[in-house]
């Protein structure tokens, strides 16, 4: 088996490989060497035993993991894979066996060795990272919020705080100074230590099966899977805001020592089995599973005579999409990468896709159900024939882009097309923002698009500030506030005090209406405790302000008086922005308060959750950046290392390497890293 590594200035991992079973055994052997810890964490988020080790700050996750069959789901999804992608899958996981060890601090710390994989433990990983990247808790929180507000609840149904949002643009070649595409964007999610993404290089020397790829895979997965450039072909995602995921209200009962549920027919009969959840520090916990015909009970149980359950594409097909990894990897046009995508499950995402002949394609790829409205907005009845799933929506949107085009992707309402695959989408303003920074623009270089990475320009903000300029002037230190908004040029940059100014009243104003009696029945939880960030009142009017300012005074809301009063909460606030927002990346040691997380510098940070430069603060929360652009990327299709990329930290794991977090300066200043492709300027490993 002839494998060899070689790594840039930055550490990232080139993997070259005589064949294609070879390099799926290197890829998962140096992740095994550069992430153990990472690996380990995954693996036990995947199979509902973090809690194990972590303790009982990690059970919440444990209990969902195993109530909604992330496991099971995974084994059968793998048992249906084609054989060479199952050989595939097979080959990485042997490689992170034999690179795995216990050497990791956080290993240490906890007392505990790695433990092996088993050859479904991808899938699992994979599964697990977007299981709740999906409508299914928007439509907890859809369903809570009518209850309490009726049909204008829909003013809050915007972004979740951690839902998975990115940018993506491409420009045709008449638009570049080569003449041939370029393609960039960065994908949004919370941003961990270690990092969410991988930066790699696949390069098979197999004559009969050659390919070249770098690009971001998620650890633990083989192939790479979202963002890449194959030398011949480039491509990119976002996440298309699709609605994939439906929750059913069950009614459940014990009955001659089995579980049913009343389905449309009927009580018909559900599986259910008791899982035992380990606790550290704590006695353990018994889970009972439930699944009905409409997929596994997440919350409730027959001894509380109901329950919701989850409806997934995934789950109803036992497919996550791996086999289109490989035709992704061997994609040399538009054309072999869309093919590829047809085989996509889930998360359903907005694609852009470039080649050196100067295609350039838009497209949605995943699959999506056929049901009715009611499924799409809420929860709903189990039991009502009307719920049933359908067909599957064909026909998703497919557009070519001319070659003095530009296509923008960045979570947005694209028109009525939109309306067929989901209902609730991210905010316009970064797509729009991006679409401004293109227009009219030839000649582009990569350092252009950069450019654009970094613009922190709040459209947001330039809304906003009309409800500031609305309000009477207040006397003293309080109007000085107002004057320092309405002075600012609505950019979030770090240096900037109109910015401190602008964050410090918002946060104020968030923290005034939360508190408006009119929406004190969403202060009591009703959902089990890993939902909280998608059904905190406070973080979902912070998204909802621009909305609920457009909509006058709903809800009864004296919104200026709000507005007028947040000036005074927002005196104090500190000379400059990056003061108190600071890129935070989370830790699984942040869930124990006996362990503490590796130390990662807290730097001042330009941006904010609207912005082209995504750093996402929660307004009334925190103005820490906990989530926002996971890696930036520049694709060029005349040169591949004329391209760009980073990631917030490094591409280790270790605290102790060098480069577990020597991109994040770079990072932070908005820059990129070379795409390094020529081998004799890589360092090979031992």
């Amino acid at each position: 088996m002839t494998v060899r590594t070689y790594r840039d200035a930055h550490g990232v991992p080139h993997v070259r490989a005589g064949s294609l079973l070879s390099l799926a055994h290197g890829q998962g052997e140096v992740t095994g060497r550069d992430r153990a810890w990472q690996l380990e964490h995954l693996r036990r988020r995947a199979t509902g035993t973090s809690a194990a080790v972590l303790g009982p700050s990690a059970l919440a996750w444990d209990r969902l993991a195993r109530r909604a069959t992330v496991a099971a789901t995974a084994r059968r999804a793998h048992a249906a894979l084609e054989p060479e992608t199952r050989a595939f899958v097979a080959a990485y996981v042997a490689g992170v066996n034999a690179g795995l060890h216990s050497d990791a601090p956080e290993l240490r710390a906890l007392g505990i060795a790695a433990e092996p994989w088993e050859e479904w433990t991808p899938l699992a990983v994979f599964l697990t990272q977007h299981l709740l990247f999906g409508s299914l808790p928007g439509k907890l929180w859809a369903h809570r919020a009518r209850e309490v507000l009726g049909e204008d609840a829909a003013l809050l149904s915007q972004e979740g705080p951690q839902a998975g949002g990115s940018n993506a643009w491409a420009v045709g070649g008449a638009r570049t100074r080569t003449g041939s595409p370029m393609i960039g964007g960065d994908p949004h999610r919370v941003i961990e230590a270690p990092g969410v993404y991988q930066q790699v290089r696949l390069a098979c020397e197999d004559p009969d099966d050659p390919f070249d790829v770098v690009g971001f895979t998620f650890p633990g997965v083989p192939g790479v899977q979202h963002f890449a450039h194959a030398g011949g072909v480039a491509w990119a995602i976002t996440n298309a805001y699709a609605d994939y995921q439906d929750v059913y209200a069950e009614r459940l009962r014990r009955e001659g020592g089995r579980v049913e549920a009343l389905g449309p027919d009927g009580w018909e009969t559900a599986t259910s089995h008791v899982e035992t959840v380990e606790v550290a520090d704590r006695a353990d916990e018994e889970v009972e599973v439930v699944v009905t015909a409409r997929g596994p009970v997440l919350e409730g149980g027959p001894d509380e005579g109901a329950g919701l359950s989850l409806r997934a594409a995934s789950v109803v097909l036992a497919d996550l999409g791996f086999d289109a990894l490989l035709p992704l990897l061997r994609a040399r046009t538009v054309a072999d990468v869309d093919l590829a995508l047809d085989r996509w499950v889930e998360p359903v995402n907005n694609v852009v896709v470039a080649d050196t002949t100067g295609a350039v394609r838009y497209r949605v790829a995943g699959r999506i159900p056929l049901r009715q409205d009611a499924n799409r907005r809420g929860i709903v009845d189990a039991a009502d024939p009307a719920t049933a799933w359908g067909e599957w929506l064909t026909d998703l949107p497919r557009h070519d882009v001319p070659p003095d085009g530009h296509v923008v992707t960045a979570n947005e309402r694209r028109g009525p097309e939109s309306d067929r695959i989901g209902t609730v989408f991210a905010s316009p303003h970064r797509a729009r923002r991006i679409h401004d920074l293109l227009d009219g623009r030839d000649h582009l270089v990569p350092e252009d698009f950069a450019e654009i990475h970094g613009d922190t320009l709040s459209l947001e903000a330039v809304a906003l500030t009309g409800l500031v300029r609305e309000v009477e002037k207040p006397i003293g230190p309080a109007g000085a506030v107002r004057e320092q908004v309405l002075a600012w040029d609505h950019r979030m940059d770090a240096t900037s005090t109109g910015a401190a100014a602008y964050a410090a009243w918002r946060s104020g104003l968030v923290r005034r209406l939360a508190a408006d009696p009119v929406f004190a029945p969403l202060l009591v939880p009703v959902h089990d405790q890993v939902f909280p960030p998608w059904l905190d009142l406070t973080t979902r009017i912070g998204l909802a302000l621009e909305t609920l300012y457009a909509a006058g005074s709903p809800y009864g809301l004296d919104l200026r008086a709000h507005a007028r009063a947040a000036l005074t909460d927002a005196v104090a606030h500190p000379e400059a922005w990056g003061a108190t927002h600071v890129v935070t990346p989370v830790h699984a040691f942040d869930l124990a308060t006996d362990l503490e997380p590796p130390p990662v510098p807290a730097l001042p940070v330009s941006g904010d959750t609207d912005c082209v430069r995504c750093t996402a603060s929660v307004p009334g929360v925190t103005d820490a950046c906990v989530r926002g652009s996971v890696a930036r990327y520049v694709w060029d299709l005349a040169d591949r290392q004329a391209s760009g990329w980073v990631v917030p930290t490094g591409a280790h794991a270790d605290p102790a390497d060098p480069h577990h977090h020597d991109q994040l300066p770079l990072w932070v200043a908005g820059g990129l890293a070379p795409v390094i492709t020529d081998w004799d300027r890589l360092e090979q490993e031992p």
